[in-house]
């Protein structure tokens, strides 16, 4: 999954835009301006519950084109949220999808390359069109230290896994292997464990599974940060409590495609598993110094864009609108939004916190979970 995703030079996603129709899937923020307002809203309630520390970032993991960003720093101008106090830090490794979110997001500077000062963690810098400084990372863990608002929307699905099965020997890892007769790729079973057959499996009942210790690291980062730092944690995907067994597929021109065929021209993705998530959020690794965060979730889509305000948004919108063909699409954004059988049950919330707020969240829950 990594070689096949974020190879320089032939990763699915290194070189081209694979978003929207006209790529092989479609995201929330590009499907309505709704979506991401109501994040930006959510998350200037919690940073004000926190006491509105400055300064303060906010850290987007997988940006895409940026399109949820732009709508979210739209919200944070109108809380006049901008300004030295305030920078956006986005933690991305393809050089296409970086250009074209410095476009989106730094319209007036993205002709005009920006210095990157000697010994920076950051490869690339702008401003965005609200003031803002703006930053590239490749690495979660070179993101400054500060208080930071994380968010990952359909990050974690393509994070590598590993497939693991029980056979009568115990644990082995499906692995990838080359058929020699036609030059086709297939499944084989390893014949001994794996390294990936040391994941957590004592009380394990299902016969198979996934694993992905790239996103527990992730997540571990991202918690640490949070309890040493300040924060709070944001993850939207779509994804599990810890009970699928076999979610591994590819998608290609909105449909789905076979994982091992033409590798490189589809996206490659796994349902997150949220059980692991939220064990990783709460056990630092044995080198670290911090106590288990406070997890929030998961909750539907539908049950979170509705609770935050989505019904009244819409209400607003078509109230000043004067199109007929722009009100349609927008009562058809946001049916796909929040319909069960659209992305209203697929999609997952979850939130993460550091220990100290448990007295405040007891008394002022987070929206949009309860």
């Amino acid at each position: 999954m990594k070689e096949v995703l974020t190879n320089p030079t032939a990763g699915y996603y290194m070189n081209r835009d694979v978003f929207g129709q006209t790529g092989d899937f479609i995201t929330s923020p590009e499907i309505s301006q709704m979506f991401g307002e109501l994040i930006a809203v959510w998350l200037v309630n919690e940073w004000t519950k926190c006491g509105r520390p400055t300064p303060f970032q906010i850290a987007e993991l997988g940006p895409g084109r940026g399109t949820l960003m732009a709508d979210i720093l739209r919200v944070f101008s109108k809380f006049k949220i901008a300004g030295s106090d305030f920078s956006v830090n986005l933690v991305e490794v393809s050089p296409y999808l970086g250009q074209v979110q410095e476009k989106q997001l730094c319209p007036t500077q993205a002709q005009e390359a920006t210095e990157v000062p000697q010994g920076s963690q950051h490869y690339k810098q702008s401003i965005s069109l609200y003031g803002s400084q703006v930053r590239w990372y490749n690495h979660i863990s070179d993101l400054p230290r500060t208080f930071t608002l994380f968010l990952a929307h359909e990050f974690f699905d393509a994070l590598p896994i590993h497939k693991l099965v029980k056979v009568d020997q115990g644990w082995r890892e499906v692995l990838i292997d080359l058929n020699r007769e036609d030059l086709t790729l297939r499944y084989v079973i390893s014949r001994d464990r794996t390294p990936a057959c040391l994941y957590r499996l004592d009380n394990e009942s299902r016969e198979e599974l996934e694993v992905s210790p790239q996103s527990l690291i992730i997540t571990q980062t991202m918690a640490a940060r949070i309890h040493q730092d300040g924060g709070i944690g944001l993850v939207i995907d779509y994804g599990h409590e810890g009970d699928k067994t076999d979610t591994f597929r590819g998608f290609k021109n909105h449909k789905l495609h076979d994982p091992l065929v033409d590798p490189g021209t589809a996206d490659l993705t796994a349902d997150v598993d949220f059980a692991a998530l939220k064990w990783a959020a709460t056990h630092p690794r044995a080198f670290e110094d911090w106590k288990a965060n406070l997890t929030y979730g998961t909750v539907d889509q539908k049950d979170f864009l509705t609770r935050v305000g989505i019904n009244l948004r819409l209400e607003q919108l078509l109230a000043s609108c004067r199109d007929e063909n722009v009100a349609r699409d927008l009562k058809s954004a946001h049916k796909m939004l929040t319909d069960p059988m659209e992305m209203g049950s697929k999609f997952k919330f979850l939130a993460l916190y550091p220990s100290v707020m448990e007295k405040i969240l007891e008394r002022y829950p987070p929206p949009g979970f309860v």
